[in-house]
């Protein structure tokens, strides 16, 4: 079962390679869905400072019934975060919220502060730097289990790099049919950085596309499915998010392989238009 597939991080931790996004999950509906999706099998759960959520994915996971360690909890340093002590003083904030002792991970959530997301040259190199730094310290003083970034471009990457005690272990960015960053990838891959995919399903914007569609009724299967294992195929952690159970079982029933050539097509299938998912208030700029 896909629930029992992993990746190891550059670290020796291992990360089940289906996670349960939990973007646009309200806080007071985060628990139900985080204890409906493990007990549904998933074992990899998402979150961020950014949702709002986090004190509702913690008590979702803390009475869920199955023991801690048998989870994988990750929430995201919240892009603003650009110096030690409020990175630091967020990363204690989430603990607290969430009730928890440790995460499995922490990751920078964006290299630029949300409001300035493709409006400005300015990558934060010294502040995304520092934020770095109070993940490293986090993680020395157990209170982590790995750390990464999101988000991230591979200058941001190796401007991290240049002078860090810990590599990142994961980059976590956009990645689907019609949007697959290659060179990103190839990049990461060749720096031992796992790529974890968010928004596969494209905002919903796959769910219209007919070439996609065709191929999915080839494997008879849904978009959904089709653009996870698409994803997963290509060796990333996949974070597919919902509040539905029906859609998170059958967003982990992924039993076929997309053949080689119909892969090929997949990754040359043109950009497709994210409607009104194109501007977020949370990225407060155009994606």
């Amino acid at each position: 079962m896909i629930f029992n597939e992993t990746f190891t991080l550059n670290n020796g931790v291992k990360i089940p390679k289906l996670a349960l996004g939990t973007w646009f999950i309200d806080d007071d509906k985060a628990a139900e869905a985080v204890r409906q999706a493990i007990k549904i099998g998933y074992r990899h759960i998402d979150t961020a400072q950014a949702y709002g959520n986090e004190r509702g994915v913690g008590e979702g996971v803390r009475s869920c019934g199955v023991p801690r360690e048998e989870l994988f909890i990750v929430s995201k340093v919240a892009a603003e975060h650009k110096d030690y002590d409020s990175a630091m003083k967020s990363i204690d904030e989430t603990l607290a919220k969430m009730g928890l002792d440790y995460l499995d991970m922490m990751i920078i959530h964006s290299p630029q502060p949300w409001m300035e997301v493709n409006q400005s040259d300015d990558r934060y190199y010294q502040g995304n730097k520092v934020a770095w730094r109070a993940l490293e310290d986090a993680l020395e003083a157990g209170k982590l289990r790995a750390i990464g970034v999101s988000n991230f471009l591979e200058q941001d990457i190796e401007n991290i790099l240049e002078d860090c005690r810990v590599k990142p272990m994961v980059n976590q960015i956009l990645a689907h049919i019609s949007n697959t960053p290659f060179d990103l990838i190839d990049y990461c891959n060749s720096k031992g950085i796992i790529v974890e995919a968010y928004s596969p399903v494209a905002y919903g914007a796959a769910l219209g596309n007919p070439a996609i569609k065709e191929i999915a009724d080839k494997y008879g299967v849904s978009v959904p499915q089709l653009c996870i294992k698409y994803d997963l195929q290509l060796d990333l952690v996949v974070l597919p998010k919902t509040a539905n159970p029906d859609h998170m079982r059958a967003n982990a029933d992924l039993g076929f392989t997309i053949s080689d050539e119909d892969m090929e097509t997949l990754k040359a299938i043109q950009p497709l238009d994210y409607g009104e998912a194109s501007y977020f208030p949370v990225y407060g700029g155009k994606l």
